[in-house]
């Protein structure tokens, strides 16, 4: 009896623990519809914002002056990483810390030995594990992942584009999760800034008449671009981050459907050699009284 009652305790606690995972992958799932919209929405401006900027650029170059285009010798690099707060996401969190490793034993090893790579960490799961494992952290802003805002992340843009005017920095670079559907989500390394341009893409035979000037156009758009830019990344990791915890909690919840099908037939077995045992003990009772 004693195991009758720990499998139906056991297929208990495992009822409780599919409601609770069912539960998360129906907010994950509304939550990830609006960050999907907003995302997609965004994409094609961002998009097309970046090719009128390089394709402006590469144009006037000869006549155009931009910090934010400035290439410099990297020994300064910052690397601002976008993870969560929260957990039950799959390898959401822990691919940003692979990648994180990953550029500061290749890419930026240099950087990392000389202590000139730092770090902005945006997600409390990533930024206990950076700071635990001593990473150069130079500010953690878990906050501004909770509620993804244009104000907050404007904020923060501001802060990378005064960084970079001040030449703290040669680089800096974005890591975060890509947003590719539901159930796939890309580890992305973008470099922020500096800019860069394609110059294949002149397009001189056309003479364009500019007003306000080139110059001005240039000046005014680019911290715009690098704005929206920063926003699409925050909102690309907000969708990835509910996308794997959709998936990740339709799995739990699918396992558990199995693992109540297995306890279900344990205990189906048990109560059976229970009630068989219990028959035996009485027929062999009933013959022994006969015999007496």
């Amino acid at each position: 009896m004693s195991n009758l009652k720990e499998v139906r305790l056991r297929i208990e606690s495992v009822k409780n623990t599919q409601q609770i995972t069912n539960a998360m992958k129906m907010v994950a799932a509304s939550k990830l519809r609006k960050a999907q919209n907003a995302i997609l929405s965004l994409r094609p401006y961002a998009q097309k914002m970046s090719e009128l900027i390089s394709t402006l650029y590469s144009n006037y170059s000869e006549n155009l002056s931009s910090p934010f285009f400035e290439q410099h010798e990297t020994d300064k690099v910052l690397l601002v990483s976008l993870a969560s707060n929260r957990g039950l996401c799959g390898a959401f969190n822990s691919n940003i810390i692979k990648q994180i490793k990953y550029l500061t034993e290749t890419s930026f090893e240099q950087q990392y030995g000389l202590n000139h790579l730092k770090l902005i960490s945006i997600g409390k799961h990533v930024s206990d594990i950076l700071i635990n494992k001593k990473y150069p952290v130079l500010q953690i802003k878990d906050n501004l992942i909770e509620k993804v805002t244009w104000e907050g992340v404007k904020l923060l843009a501001d802060e990378l584009i005064e960084l970079w005017t001040k030449h703290e920095f040669d680089r800096i670079v974005l890591v975060y999760n890509q947003f590719i559907n539901s159930a796939t989500q890309v580890v992305t390394t973008e470099t922020f800034l500096p800019l860069s341009y394609d110059e294949n893409k002149k397009t001189r035979n056309i003479d364009y008449i500019f007003e306000p000037s080139s110059e001005t156009i240039i000046e005014e758009l680019i911290p715009h671009y690098l704005h929206i830019q920063l926003y699409k990344t925050f909102l690309d990791s907000f969708a990835s981050e509910q996308g794997a915890r959709m998936t990740a909690m339709m799995i739990a919840t699918d396992n558990a459907d199995v693992i109540l099908k297995d306890l279900t037939l344990s205990y189906n077995k048990a109560r059976q050699a229970a009630i068989t045992k219990e028959i035996l003990e009485i027929v062999s009772g009933s013959n022994a009284l006969n015999k007496v």
